[in-house]
């Protein structure tokens, strides 16, 4: 193990022993200024996840997230310098959180707003023509064997649970208002898109995710419509067209 890796491990693991190597100004014992250090780094950490994971505080509170946070950030520390980008792991540590089984959705909101922070970051790209892209609606022997770019901000989120109203409920100033009408158990899907510098978060039904994440893959438009849940193509179709959802296809 190289000395960063030794001071990196150190730094993340709050019962370890100050790295070996480090020495003070004055030659008085470095372990205490180590501690202060390793203690701004992990409050740094859990700010980030606060910043990107606001619904899934809110829902669990303040104190039990920070728990929860911080016993996340010490065993999966960042793999990039860019902060903004930092929990992607964080649903799925969510999920396997014990404290937390009371609470089965909240793994899903919290990929929700994961995928909420991926739209927004995404690179930009232009849209197909309307024009050029209803020819291709209007000719169905050449339209099943398309495969259709979608933009890089879309994201699709599925769900057993009522996450997406969830969410929408915390985007009010007074979320209580509605959270009681919310059935939980009731399954939800999302459409994450990009507009501009906002996100725009969109309920769709399950099929039509389905249909999303396979375009998205890159399966032609006939076996791309296969789906296992039935849904509304023409919708669906229209959603992606108001959107600009659509940047490229070949045949």
């Amino acid at each position: 193990m190289s000395a960063h890796d030794d001071f990196a491990e150190s730094l993340m693991q709050e019962a370890s022993a100050c790295p070996s190597g480090l020495t003070t100004w004055n030659g008085s014992d470095p372990s205490q200024r180590f501690a202060v250090y390793r203690n701004n780094v992990i409050v740094s950490l859990i700010d980030a996840l606060a910043d990107t994971f606001p619904v899934t505080q809110a829902l669990v509170g303040e104190e039990f997230f920070r728990a929860m946070a911080g016993q996340f950030v010490r065993a999966h520390p960042p793999r990039s310098p860019v902060l903004t980008l930092y929990g992607d792991l964080f649903p799925s540590y969510v999920c396997d959180f014990v404290p937390a089984s009371a609470l089965p959705y909240l793994g899903d909101l919290a990929r929700l707003e994961v995928a909420y922070i991926q739209t927004y970051h995404a690179a930009e790209e232009g849209s197909l023509a309307i024009s050029e892209l209803s020819k291709l609606l209007s000719n169905e022997t050449t339209l099943s064997q398309v495969r259709f770019t979608l933009h890089p901000s879309i994201n699709v989120v599925r769900s057993r649970y009522a996450v997406v109203s969830l969410w929408a409920a915390h985007q009010d100033l007074s979320p209580e208002n509605t959270l009681g009408s919310i059935h939980l158990d009731v399954s939800e899907a999302a459409m994450l898109i990009r507009q501009d510098l906002d996100v725009v978060v969109v309920r769709i039904e399950h099929g039509a995710a389905e249909f999303i994440e396979n375009l998205h893959r890159g399966a032609v438009f006939a076996d791309a419509v296969s789906t296992d849940v039935p849904f509304n193509l023409e919708t669906t179709l229209a959603l992606l067209l108001r959107y600009g959802a659509i940047t490229h296809y070949n045949i």
